[in-house]
């Protein structure tokens, strides 16, 4: 086992380091970031000297050394916006966007198990039918297309719910939460359902497909001749060997819940990290750019290490395998 999270570690390690070169090169190949610090009558040589404060006269070489020791310790640079430093703007903006990715989460896991279970055991039904239908639906509408529809439906016909914004927040240390107040829990209602509606169906049909292939198998006939109730049957056998598919598509798409609520923070406003790497885009501040690149690089690499890791819990299988291997 300590093998196994060895060689994962090593893998981890490699992609960030890959992924902190693409994010270096950016500061070299999307423009010239004195233009983005001065104005454009700045004499030439107060631009010679800012460069040669930057640092950007020296060899490439060194220029990523020195970046790459300020990754590790966390220095991630100045934005050219906000003239502030960027791992600061990340620390207000994260726990936005990490709550937000978590109810979409728990709410694609919740409602798309539950309803890919009722969906593999009652096909036939009516409600069943429904259920594939609107997972269809949630597949091929886009997602910002999905977040105005909402909008339009519940904020402005029906007025029940914030159509923008965060809500009122309680700070917890360097920690601001929604989940203290009221109009915190309504304005992440609109947002998480939009965000986690992709995955919700996914997850669902995953589910659907996986428990109906479960249950042709010879153990399940096994469990049932051994005369075992049905919902011993379904639960504790069909449901538990369906969920490592499961587990690989819910750990990955919670990496992609926070990468991409981009277009979600965007729709409804959600001042997220999200938010501000569309600001970044639109200004090109390149040190919020590569940070956020980074940044998303490190959730990927992690939530497939905490998946590698739930593999040997859930399918001991793979823990014999990693140990011969």
């Amino acid at each position: 086992m300590l093998a196994f999270l060895l060689r994962r570690v090593i893998q981890a390690t490699a992609v960030l380091a890959v992924v902190g070169l693409i994010a270096f090169s950016m500061f070299r190949f999307a423009g010239d970031p004195v233009n983005q610090i001065v104005g454009p009558d700045t004499p030439a040589s107060e631009r010679a000297e800012i460069r040669k404060s930057l640092g950007l006269d020296d060899p490439v070489l060194l220029q990523f050394a020195r970046y790459a020791g300020d990754v590790v310790q966390g220095r991630l640079g100045i934005s050219y916006q906000f003239r502030q430093p960027v791992s600061q703007l990340l620390a207000e903006r994260m726990p936005a966007t990490l709550e937000l990715a978590f109810c979409a989460t728990v709410f694609a896991l919740v409602v798309g198990v539950l309803m890919g279970v009722f969906c593999a055991l009652r096909r036939d039904s009516w409600l069943a039918g429904l259920f594939q239908a609107v997972s269809l639906i949630g597949i091929s509408l886009p997602t910002f297309l999905i977040g105005i529809l909402l909008i339009y439906l519940f904020s402005v016909t029906l007025g029940w719910l914030p159509s923008y914004g965060r809500g009122d927040t309680v700070r917890l240390g360097w920690w601001t939460t929604g989940f203290l107040t009221w109009s915190g829990l309504k304005a992440l209602i609109l947002p998480s359902i939009t965000l986690g509606l992709f995955q919700m169906t996914l997850i669902m049909r995953l589910v659907r497909a996986e428990m109906l292939e479960v249950l042709r198998t010879d153990y399940i006939r096994f469990a049932r001749a051994r005369g075992l109730s049905t919902r011993a049957v379904h639960l504790r056998h069909a449901l538990k060997n369906t969920l490592v598919p499961v587990i690989t598509i819910a750990g990955l798409q919670l990496g992609s819940v926070i990468a991409f609520s981009i277009i979600t923070e965007t729709v409804f406003q959600w001042p997220g990290m999200g938010l501000l790497f569309v600001q970044a885009v639109q200004n090109v501040d390149i040190p919020i750019m590569s940070a956020y690149l980074l940044l998303v690089a490190l959730i990927f690499v992690t939530i497939n290490l905490v998946v590698d890791i739930l593999y040997t819990v859930v399918d001991p299988r793979l823990r014999l395998s990693s140990a011969t291997a």
